[in-house]
């Protein structure tokens, strides 16, 4: 027991002197959490748009601050002619146009239907559907609240309820990703240099010949990774909860234990790959290559599995990762706490 606390002291004197080290493992976490939550969320907020109003009533005038007030557009140009909505489009300064015709309020009270034209930049597919789909339901919200005068028969209704993320909030689906992501990058990586760097230091010999069993020294080079990376998981869940607001709904013990799993899984695999190289680049570039990418695109957490054809559905289905994101989700976002944390 001697020997593997000193071993441990040992490993993590190393990892504390090294500051690259140090900053990969808690600097590129953070990085990618605020990016992913920010920056690559797929929700379009604050979008510009333009409008082209020929009614200028009162209806119309409500129509707009509806849209003006949403979170999802921002309304900066006014035009004044048709033949400004294609130059506004074409010069990138807005993603969409509202035109609203003539007779606007009129027409919606006699004949309670109005045509009006949403216009968006197909340049960009995603983001035009996304733009549309929110002005649809806007204006219909805003046709609900109107149609007061007369009632419609036979009106069907849709009531739409999204469980678990009322808000289609991204982050909700980024945040178990990313720590499927990050954990595996940053334990794998880890781990897969530390044998290895022994042997290009000539140091691997010494242990081998000291009282130590291998198994000592392997335990010894794993438990100060496994100890930063879980520092690594209660800094991700606080930068969650306290910066992205993404709740932790279900237990935070069945959380933690979860991932204490799942980084002792990882850790294994990079020691496994650390011991099967020679160098350190090359031990980088198997866990790069190997872990990250099945990662990324096989996990679910970038593309859904069940759109992968059935041989990739079962590659799928041997990597960690995949497995971890599908239990953060249910643990995170829908489990009720099932115990007081």
């Amino acid at each position: 027991m001697t020997l593997l606390l000193t071993c441990i002291q040992k490993e993590m004197r190393h990892i504390l002197r090294d500051g690259r080290t140090l900053l990969i493992l808690f600097g590129m976490p953070i990085v990618q959490i605020l990016l992913f939550g920010f920056a690559l969320s797929n929700e379009v907020k604050n979008a510009h748009i333009a409008v082209f109003d020929m009614a200028h009533d009162d209806a119309s005038q409500l129509l707009i601050e509806r849209m003006n007030a949403s979170a999802y557009f921002d309304v900066v140009t006014y035009l004044s002619s048709p033949d400004e909505i294609e130059n506004v489009l074409r010069a990138s300064t807005v993603k969409m146009v509202l035109v609203i015709p003539n007779q606007f309020h009129s027409t919606l009270l006699h004949n309670h239907d109005v045509a009006i034209q949403v216009i968006a930049d197909g340049s960009d597919p995603n983001v035009a559907t996304t733009l549309i789909n929110y002005a649809t339901a806007i204006v219909n919200d805003y046709q609900m609240e109107m149609n007061t005068i007369k009632q419609i028969p036979y009106a069907v209704t849709i009531q739409i309820r999204m469980l678990y993320n009322p808000q289609m909030k991204g982050a909700y689906n980024y945040v178990p990703g990313m720590m499927a992501m990050v954990l595996m990058l940053v334990c794998v990586l880890m781990t897969s240099i530390s044998i290895v760097r022994e042997k290009e230091l000539g140091t691997m010999e010494i242990l081998l010949v000291s009282p130590m069993r291998p198994a000592i020294v392997m335990i010894a080079k794993m438990i100060p990774y496994l100890l930063l990376s879980m520092g690594i998981v209660v800094m991700i869940l606080l930068l969650s909860v306290y910066v992205l607001d993404v709740p932790i709904v279900g237990s935070l013990t069945l959380l933690l234990a979860e991932s204490f799993l799942f980084v002792v899984v990882c850790l294994a695999i990079g020691l496994v790959i650390s011991n099967a190289t020679s160098s350190q680049q090359v031990a980088m570039l198997i866990a790069l290559m190997v872990m990250m990418m099945p990662t990324v695109m096989l996990s679910g957490f970038m593309f859904p599995i069940e759109n992968f054809p059935l041989p990739l559905q079962w590659v799928a289905g041997i990597i960690p990762a995949k497995w971890f994101f599908t239990i953060i989700n249910g643990v995170m976002i829908k489990q009720p706490s099932m115990w007081v944390c």
